[in-house]
């Protein structure tokens, strides 16, 4: 908020739609649909309709966090291994 940037404040046992699911996600309604069938993250059908349970999604943030973390980790361990040096700006 002090940067200027909207905030949302959604119910921890809120349903989702995909389009609506995507934008905290900062990803295409195709994407998340993709994420979805790759079972990724948890729904519901609804009908012909896709729900995602708002805590299905933090889930998921977390889980996607963790793996960027450890990613990055390693490619730091990878790096100091082979000796290249990085520069912080």
């Amino acid at each position: 908020m002090a940067a200027g940037h909207g905030v949302a404040v959604v119910p921890r046992d809120a349903e989702l739609t995909t389009q609506q699911a995507a934008g905290p996600l900062d990803v295409s309604r195709p994407f998340l649909i993709g994420l979805l069938r790759a079972g990724e993250i948890e729904y519901r059908t609804v009908g012909t309709h896709r729900r995602i349970a708002m805590t299905s999604l933090h889930d998921y943030l977390g889980r996607d966090d963790q793996r960027r973390r450890d990613a990055a980790d390693e490619l730091t361990q990878l790096g100091q291994e082979m000796g290249l040096a990085y520069a912080l700006r």
